[in-house]
């Protein structure tokens, strides 16, 4: 799995990203959407599969404008309201992943900041869409707002592109089995912990992917806390960068990037109730990622600095705050339990699929 790495250049893939529009390399024109895509779910995917459509008819690249930090992030820090931010899905590494996937070409990452928090909808117009992406297209979904107090909609931006010469697109909502899909929706499964409807909205697993970083090696603990317990419970630690991770507590999941196969396992997202806040992390969010079969050719130190990607297949419950190491490992072991019946369970379905697929 490769690195993606937010720069003013050419990243690793063929896709380009940059943080804000300044830059040379930044194609002089081009077919453009407009939003924050956390989690690049289906009614994203279905946009961005029009704005290539639309871009190869102009002859121009694709591109996404994109914000960090989200604005409402941004207006929760200014009001002193932690409540108005919303839960995020993706980090900005795996939300270029996926704009990567859905064939985008150029992503244009914008800070939301005061500046342009009070930037009215006329000159977001002017000095962003036409002095600083030369749009000739511009696709919106159909709650698009945009500018000061959200002052600028859809029939705003439909008058300016007539008048100075580019097309503008509206797209209606997507629906799967007549749920509307949006961020919101996606939000609200990942909360309740409905991994099953989490991935019809998203058309793939929820994953999380990152570099491998050092965790307190409590692992190493709970193995000598145990007879028995052989290399103890040894985690894959993966930083989720913003404070409100959409979902939270333990989970079956699968690692991708340390094998050519996928490796099943059980996790921890969350703030780690059970262990010291002055921990070597300092209390961030993190997923804690126990792998069954550790590979052996990666030795005990093998999984650090690698990237990985982590799906979370079934959540199995929240997260719980365990009096004392005894305690917290006996946990471990039954979420490990039922994590392995999980698996069987899911085989069973599918060899019961394959059988009546022969058929």
């Amino acid at each position: 799995m490769q690195a993606l790495r937010l720069h003013d250049g050419q990243p690793p893939s063929d896709m380009k990203v940059f943080r804000g529009f300044h830059h040379p390399d930044l194609a002089p024109a081009c077919a453009l959407t407009i939003g924050n895509f956390d989690g690049v779910h289906r009614g994203h995917q279905a946009m961005l599969a029009l704005l290539r459509s639309e871009a190869a008819y102009r002859g121009v690249p694709s591109c996404v404008l994109t914000f960090e930090p989200h604005p409402r992030d941004y207006f929760a820090k200014a009001l002193n309201k932690p409540e108005l931010a919303p839960a995020r899905i993706a980090t900005l590494r795996d939300k270029l992943q996926e704009l990567q996937r859905c064939g985008v070409d150029q992503v244009v990452v914008l800070p939301f900041n005061a500046r342009l928090a009070s930037q009215s909808p006329e000159d977001f117009i002017q000095h962003v869409l036409i002095e600083g992406l030369g749009v000739r297209y511009v696709q919106v979904g159909d709650d698009f707002r945009f500018g000061a107090q959200r002052a600028g909609d859809y029939a705003m931006l439909d008058a300016a592109g007539e008048r100075l010469g580019f097309d503008v697109a509206r797209m209606n909502s997507y629906e799967v089995h007549g749920l509307r899909v949006s961020s919101s929706a996606v939000r609200e499964a990942l909360g309740q912990g409905r991994m099953q409807d989490v991935q019809a909205l998203l058309g793939r697993p929820y994953s999380i992917s990152g570099h491998v970083v050092h965790g307190r090696k409590l692992g190493r603990e709970l193995a000598a806390s145990q007879a028995g317990a052989g290399d103890g419970f040894r985690t894959l630690n993966l930083r989720f960068a913003h404070w409100k991770p959409a979902a939270s507590g333990i989970f079956v999941v699968q690692v991708n990037g340390l094998t050519d196969r996928p490796l099943k396992g059980v996790a921890n997202l969350g703030i780690r109730p059970s262990l010291d806040p002055n921990d070597v992390n300092g209390g961030r969010v993190l997923l804690e990622t126990h792998v069954f079969d550790w590979p052996a050719h990666l030795g005990a130190e093998g999984g650090y600095s690698k990237i990985i990607g982590v799906d979370l297949l079934h959540k199995l419950h929240d997260e719980l705050k365990y009096d004392g190491l005894a305690a917290l490992t006996t946990g471990i072991a039954k979420d490990c339990a039922d994590a392995q019946v999980w698996f069987a369970s899911r085989h069973g379905e599918t060899s019961r699929q394959t059988t009546r697929d022969r058929i």
